[in-house]
């Protein structure tokens, strides 16, 4: 049993990993914005707080004690700033992943995992995804920003134990599996050529890493 401070519960995907760590019988601290998002979500080992990933010393308060952090945070909306341009989303993101890094590392809390994006995994030797048609041009600024991020925790001089978990080109809803493949740089496709990943099958590889620690200081990536 982990203690989970778990960021990003009321979207898809974070709701997704909620699922599967009290599956798992995990202890989670789920911390939103807006708490009444998960009023329908009951489980003896699930706390719902209020809280700002955009500040640094409230991500400290909450997430002390904890033995992991995990964030599935993506750019909503919030205070009215968010847009689907370029420069709002990755400001935000970046932001975020700044702020949620020094607060984990300020409440002593040694191990990170974040959702990461597919546009940086490679389709052929020195050619990412986000560089080709294949990548449709509305998520672009999406495949930017998470690049921009990544960039960033690869980079930080930081005691934590991070790792970044990239999902296949397409993440679609879906029950897990538990039949899908896992790798590092490269993006992974089935046999028929298709990118993709249902959102719990996603849930399982990053609750498996949690468990496991495969992939300390590392990008992975999971896939069918």
């Amino acid at each position: 049993m982990v203690k989970v401070a778990l960021y990003g519960a009321s979207g898809d995907i974070g709701g997704a990993i909620l699922a599967e760590l009290l599956d798992r019988n995990h202890v989670v601290l789920s911390i939103v914005r807006d708490p009444r998002k998960l009023d329908n979500v009951k489980h003896e080992n699930l706390t719902i707080v209020k809280g700002d990933i955009f500040d640094e010393n409230d991500v400290a308060e909450k997430v002390r004690g904890y033995d992991a952090v995990i964030s599935a945070y993506g750019p909503g909306r919030r205070e009215g700033e968010h847009n689907s341009t370029l420069e709002t989303y990755t400001r935000l993101l970046m932001k975020a992943t700044q702020l949620l890094f020094a607060g984990t590392a300020k409440a002593g809390v040694k191990r990170i995992i974040t959702v990461g994006g597919a546009g940086t995994l490679k389709v052929k030797p020195n050619v990412q995804l986000m560089d080709t048609d294949e990548l449709p041009r509305e998520w672009y600024h999406h495949a930017s920003a998470h690049r921009d991020a990544k960039k960033y925790i690869e980079n930080i001089d930081t005691k934590l134990d991070w790792t970044i978990l990239s999902g296949s080109a397409y993440i679609h809803p879906g029950e897990k599996t538990g039949k899908f493949r896992l790798g590092l740089e490269d993006l992974l496709r089935d046999q028929d050529g298709i990118s993709h990943i249902s959102m719990g099958d996603y849930a399982q590889a990053i609750v498996d890493e949690l468990e496991e620690g495969k992939h300390i200081r590392q990008r992975f990536t999971v896939g069918y």
